[in-house]
């Protein structure tokens, strides 16, 4: 009988893990004595040779596996009890810790520097700035698994196989977890997406520093609180325009992993989704990693989504279906526990389980596990060189900056002369409160690195007030005095409002738009008490906020979108304040603010073209997508399309002129639009192709060239295809025909397509 036991360790290891369990000791250290006696052997083995190709090594450790260690390997994917991937000491194979987070920094992993929300960093249009996030975010975690390691440390959070980044899409402004994500746009985030796994992975010819693993795959949007059972129902078209995109474009990067959802698509669980795991992900787009369960994404199918009867048959449907790993929470509530099962009964066969092992040791190779340390040059980074060294703590400071989106900034309240401000005030929920500024899979930062904006702004003026108003963001007992204290007599008052994770956050979906509890109260007192002076608001969130009041009204000044900047809030908001060099405010909105949730149909609606983001929204927006305000101001001239006909499958390139009109250095982020005037089959309304993000000087200009290429002008026809007809293009600074507008221009122009129709997957 196939079972999962540890008869296939050595009866020497057998007994010092009975030791083990009197003495109190782990398994880990038990590997590591029982590795010493074993040294000189294994020398010999051919997967421990570096000459030999890595397809043969790989190979060569599997075959000298017993089923049982292999049928562990498969199951011990983390977390908690789960975890790591246990040691196999006849060959000296260590444990191997898989779960572990890295969106933004290294997550529960003791110190280290915490960027700016996923989200926040989408705002900033910058695939440079995500490229050294998670640069940096690699390092650290590298680092850290250095120390871990010597320490024989393995427990969650401790490995550098990393569950990030987060690519689903922002579909509706109530989900809990739209801070995790890189906004509404399917072409926004590939493009995100691909700099953040080239960063984090690395471009060593042969190894990776850490590796990525993109989720949630998916069509996983919300809701979140049914999440456990919900079945999304997805059209083709929807599926292959929005939905997939990104993790197409994740797996042309080169990630080594992707994880598998909670939610059933069109009433099959994603774990367990053949059409997903193998003949979209490896068949047609050729990934050659290995995919692993969301946390008990395989345990809850009996009984969640009543898909299969036990553990036994879920462990061969997934396996089958391509789930390399089981991320359960613990040893005994396993499903791939039940692979031994599945085998007795002829339900799945060793060749497949060989199969499904290969991704995960090759990518264990890849990390540089069975090659001398002294070879790699990431097993030399120290954790006391790396983590929140100077450079990362300025490049934390550098994201938050440009994470922000100006929103409002009538008579150009902003930028302040601190020299002329005797007292400024700083109210709100958000304003000295460092639990609310980081959001959900945040680093833990040593509070001597985390500055509020209360503590980033208290050197900058004579006399600086304080009043929260409210103990935390639900707002549910507030404190008009607090505010009238510290409002009273301020030459400037800074309104901190949001959300935080009490609000939303993943598992809680908010049931509104508005501003939590009493905020709105606290911010009509605030601009009552200042008098007639100015009142700035900084919003703390990541789904969209009902401020049409602060909008509209004369008395706020300006509006700052900042989202969970983390640990450098105060001192980018300090320096976005008073604009020190390189801090112009120049982010966009990475999803539509509606001015109703009237305006976007249910959570629970999968179908786009019912007005699920910008590409098919309905009405006007209080915000739209793209939407950001400078500083300083920019006008754009000398569209040139190259070509005025290509053929289907051919990229189209243009150049546009932009300049800076202002008196004011600024960031410019340019968006390139097209829309299908013609098409043969319903299209987006409107759909980015392109965006670049540029500081230009006072009076200086720039000429930037953009490549429309053939996969963005693809329509769905049965399968994705590149038709005859017209391309209209539109290029700016933000989305042409917004009633709220910037004071740049927008030019527009159009090609066309001459030719037959052609599928996509036949493109070069």
């Amino acid at each position: 009988m196939y079972k999962i036991t540890m008869t296939s360790f050595s009866s020497k290891l057998c007994v010092m893990l009975l030791l083990c369990s009197l003495l109190g000791c782990s398994y880990a250290e038990v590997y590591v004595n029982e590795r010493m006696t074993k040294k000189a052997l294994l020398k010999d083995y051919p997967f421990r040779n570096t000459s030999l190709p890595w397809d043969k090594r790989v190979d060569d450790l599997i075959s000298r596996l017993a089923l049982d260690d292999m049928l562990l390997q498969l199951a011990r994917g983390g977390a908690v009890s789960n975890g790591p991937a246990p040691p196999i000491p006849s060959l000296g194979i260590g444990p191997h810790q898989w779960n572990n987070e890295c969106l933004r920094g290294a997550v529960e992993a003791g110190n280290a520097t915490s960027f700016p929300e996923a989200l926040g960093l989408s705002a900033s249009f910058s695939k440079e700035l995500l490229f050294r996030v998670a640069n940096a975010t690699a390092y650290e975690v590298r680092a850290k698994f250095n120390n871990n390691s010597q320490h024989n440390i393995y427990g969650d959070h401790t490995g550098i196989s990393c569950f990030s980044p987060v690519i689903n899409i922002m579909r509706h402004p109530l989900w809990g977890r739209n801070q995790e994500t890189y906004g509404e746009d399917p072409y926004l985030t590939g493009e995100l997406v691909k700099s953040f796994v080239t960063a984090l992975q690395g471009n060593h010819p042969r190894y990776i520093i850490a590796n990525a693993g993109c989720k949630h795959f998916a069509a996983y949007c919300g809701p979140d609180d049914t999440r456990f059972q919900f079945d999304a129902k997805v059209s083709d078209v929807d599926l292959f325009q929005t939905y997939l995109p990104a993790f197409k474009e994740c797996v042309k990067a080169g990630t080594y992993s992707v994880m598998c959802s909670y939610n059933s698509v069109n009433g099959i669980p994603a774990c367990a989704n053949k059409r997903l795991l193998k003949d979209i992900l490896r068949d047609d787009w050729g990934f050659k990693g290995y995919v692993v369960s969301d946390e008990l994404a395989m345990e809850i199918m009996p009984v969640s989504h009543n898909f299969t009867k036990n553990y036994t048959e879920t462990a061969s449907a997934c396996l089958h279906a391509g789930c390399n790993l089981d991320l359960a929470r613990n040893k005994v509530v396993n499903v791939y526990n039940h692979l031994g099962d599945a085998l007795n009964l002829k339900m799945i066969s060793e060749e497949l389980v060989r199969e499904r092992l290969r991704p995960l040791f090759y990518t264990r190779f890849r990390l540089g596990e069975f090659d001398p340390p002294e070879v790699n040059p990431f097993t030399k980074l120290q954790v006391d060189r790396v983590v929140e060294c100077p450079e990362h703590q300025e490049l934390a400071v550098e994201a938050a900056v440009k994470s922000f989106v100006l929103l409002k900034n009538e008579n150009n309240v902003l930028p302040l002369d601190m020299k002329k401000i005797n007292t400024l005030a700083v109210v709100g929920p958000f304003a000295n409160n460092s639990d609310d500024l980081s959001g959900d899979y945040a680093p833990e930062t040593v509070p001597k690195f985390f500055k509020t904006v209360y503590q980033g702004l208290k050197d900058s003026v004579n006399k600086l007030m304080f009043g929260a108003g409210c103990s935390d963001p639900s707002c549910s007992k507030y404190h008009q005095s607090e505010i009238s204290m510290a409002v009273s007599g301020a030459d400037i008052v800074l309104v901190c409002l949001g959300t935080g994770i009490e609000i939303e956050t993943e598992g809680q979906d908010r049931k509104d738009i508005k501003l939590p509890g009493k905020q709105l109260k606290l911010l009509q007192d605030a601009v009552m008490f200042a008098s007639g002076k100015p009142v700035i608001v900084l919003l703390f969130n990541a789904g969209p906020l009902d401020i049409s009041w602060a909008l509209t009204s004369p008395n706020v000044g300006a509006i700052v979108e900042c989202f969970y900047p983390s640990q450098a809030t105060g001192e980018a908001v300090r320096r976005m304040l008073v604009n020190e060099p390189g801090a112009t405010p120049g982010g966009r909105l990475p999803a539509t603010w509606p001015a109703s949730l009237s305006q976007v149909p249910s959570i629970t609606d999968y179908d786009m073209s019912h007005g699920s983001t910008y590409r098919y929204f309905m009405g006007e927006p209080l915000l739209p997508f793209g939407y950001g305000l400078s500083y300083t101001t920019f006008s754009y001239s000398n569209l040139n399309i190259q070509s005025p006909t290509i053929k289907p499958c051919q990229n189209q390139t243009l150049q546009v002129t932009v300049s800076n009109t202002g008196s004011l250095t600024g960031d410019e982020v340019t968006q390139v639009y097209i829309k299908w005037p013609n098409a043969s089959v319903p299209t987006p309304n409107i759909q980015l192709v392109g965006f670049n993000r540029t500081e230009i000087r006072p009076k200086g200009k720039v000429t930037i060239t953009f490549v429309i290429e053939a996969r963005m002008m693809a329509v769905f026809k049965n399968e994705l295809v590149v038709e005859p007809g017209t391309i209209d293009v539109y290029v700016g600074g933000q989305q042409p025909g917004q009633a709220r507008s910037l004071s740049s221009n927008i030019l527009q122009g159009s090609f066309v397509i001459k030719g037959n129709t052609v599928p996509l997957s036949k493109c070069p």
